[in-house]
């Protein structure tokens, strides 16, 4: 920022040395304006021109250095008009002279800026400049930025008094950047915590996990004022979802997916850790084609970390203004929202979880209800009506009556068999009964006297019993497996390998039949996606190896202490 003009009350007084009268009219009205002046650029100014008008200085400047020490954010002078300052091009970049300044934050008086080996000249169109004051503005320790003058009247080199007069001024100036920067901060706080208390409030209230992250990624590009806030959760076994974007263009890339391994988000996904990179294409992690989708030339990446465990990312790109580069603030920021947004990630997941597991339940539930109705009573009224039937049979003389009542009565043999199968596969009386192993080993059995298809059942664990929701999860997943073999393997041979390894149950299911693509068949696809649920619910894992000439292997593993 760039301000220049001359007030009034010191144009009568710059360009003639001042009386001590004057000099302490001057003082006085720069220390009113300290408590006078709201804006700071205002109040800047006028300490500027009164440096320039008590030392009689042609120029004058004050530059205040950025909160990174990168640059100038602001720089006001007097003496030089718009078309010179438009002349001579961008800022000073704090070197030579000002580097010193600067460097060494001591006032630095000069006879000839020239004959001086540390200047580095002017650039060109910047009008002659010989003699030289210059103070630091600094205040407990912290730099701030500079005031300088330039050309005394006459040609006169700056004396001890007017080092001691710019050097107070300089004081008043660094008093007044420090309130204006308290007061931004203080500014900047009460923002953040009112966004933190939104945020807060809809984690105890909001449900709908979109509106949730939606609102954390719009509070936080405001705060950091970035022109692109995303959070990307993990889609698939490779994938991204831009689940939630805020800021320019997020519309577009809203639900969109990108590529974990070769991404820069999947790469902060995997070492759990914040990074922040001032220009993304100088980082070697950073997908250029991703940056390209979003526009991007610098941002921050933040890990949704719920216990240890990273849930999804949380990036920012492009801060507003003329540095696209976020500071180690903005990164603690985000860091702050990024807890947030793991704690609605974490609480959507376990509502979807405990939502899950009542449906497993209750379907287990209704599968041994039927089951027991089916055998206890469907299977004893077939029973009884086969007991009739004999009897009937054996006191009918017609031969056709006893060839129908045989009929029936066969017909009656192949009705209870299918019951007492289907109420098998509803929920077999020997998984509570017996085990798993029984299951499993009845289940091997019944599935080979239907289908033709020879079974190799291996186990190691014996007579174990293990918790009764893995002995479920494990049984039906076989079962599912199974089901598949027959729909879709066209397989001769099945085997099935049940045993304990590394603190875990290990359930292996493979066949020698045609093989799939997961991701292209829908149906097995879903069935997939029902047996990976079901071992999540238990912390367990599922994998699935298949190719189209050596069948399927599915490996389901549940860990039991």
């Amino acid at each position: 920022m760039r301000v220049s003009r001359t007030r009034p009350g010191y144009a009568g007084l710059v360009g003639s040395t001042l009386s001590d009268e004057n000099r302490l009219r001057a003082l006085v009205e720069a220390g009113v304006a300290i408590t006078a002046e709201l804006s700071l650029d205002a109040l800047l100014q006028r300490l500027v021109e009164a440096a320039a008008a008590l030392t009689g200085a042609r120029f004058a400047a004050l530059g205040v250095i950025d909160r990174e020490r990168s640059g100038l954010e602001r720089f006001l002078t007097t003496g030089m008009d718009a078309e010179t300052q438009e002349a001579i091009g961008d800022l000073p970049r704090g070197r030579g002279i000002l580097g010193v300044l600067i460097r060494d934050a001591v006032a630095l008086r000069l006879h000839d800026l020239a004959e001086d080996p540390r200047a580095v000249g002017f650039p060109p169109n910047h009008p002659p400049m010989r003699t030289f004051l210059g103070v630091p503005i600094h205040l407990r320790g912290v730099a701030y930025g500079n005031l300088y003058l330039t050309e005394k009247e006459g040609g006169e080199d700056f004396t001890d008094e007017d080092e001691e007069l710019v050097t107070l001024l300089a004081s008043q100036a660094a008093v007044a950047i420090e309130n204006a920067r308290l007061y931004e901060a203080a500014t900047g706080w009460s923002k953040q915590l009112e966004s933190l208390n939104e945020v807060g409030n809809a984690l105890a209230t909001e449900t709908d996990l979109d509106r949730l992250l939606d609102l954390i990624a719009r509070r936080l590009c405001e705060l950091l004022d970035a022109r692109l806030v995303t959070v990307l959760l993990p889609s698939g076994a490779d994938e991204l979802r831009f689940a939630a974007v805020a800021g320019e263009g997020g519309g577009r890339i809203l639900g969109s997916r990108i590529t974990r391994t070769s991404s820069k988000s999947g790469r902060v996904l995997e070492r759990g850790r914040s990074e922040r990179v001032d220009s993304v294409l100088d980082d070697p992690d950073v997908d250029n084609e991703a940056m390209r989708l979003i526009g991007a030339r610098s941002g921050l990446w933040v890990p949704l970390v719920v216990r240890g465990r990273a849930i999804g990312v949380l990036a920012a790109h492009d801060k507003l203004g003329p540095d696209l580069r976020f500071s180690d603030t903005d990164l603690r920021l985000a860091e702050t929202f990024a807890t947030r947004g793991a704690l609605a990630v974490d609480l959507s997941e376990r509502i979807a979880s405990d939502s899950l597991r009542r449906v497993v339940e209750a379907q287990e539930l209704e599968r041994r209800r039927l089951a027991r109705e089916l055998h206890d009573e469907t299977g004893q009224a077939l029973t009884s009506i086969l007991l009739g039937l004999k009897a009937l049979e054996e006191k009918l003389d017609d031969e056709g009556s006893r060839a129908a009542a045989a009929e029936l009565r066969e017909l009656v043999v192949t009705t209870l068999q299918d019951v007492r199968r289907l109420a098998v596969e509803l929920r077999p009386s020997a998984l509570d009964d017996f085990g798993l192993v029984a299951a499993l080993e009845r289940l091997s059995a019944s599935f080979t006297d239907q289908t033709g298809i020879e079974i190799d059942f291996e186990t190691a664990l014996g007579d174990e019993r293990l918790p009764a929701e893995v002995e479920t999860a494990l049984y039906r997943i076989v079962q599912e497996s199974l089901t598949n073999v027959v729909k879709h393997a066209r397989a001769r041979r099945v085997s099935i390998l049940l045993a304990r390894r590394n603190g875990a149950i290990k359930a292996v299911i493979e066949d020698d039949g045609q093989g799939f693509d997961p991701a292209a068949s829908p149906s097995a696809g879903f069935g997939l996606v029902g047996m990976r649920e079901r071992l999540a619910l238990l912390g367990g894992r599922l994998e699935v190896e298949s190719s189209g000439d050596t069948g399927t292997t599915i490996a389901a593993e549940v860990p039991v202490p």
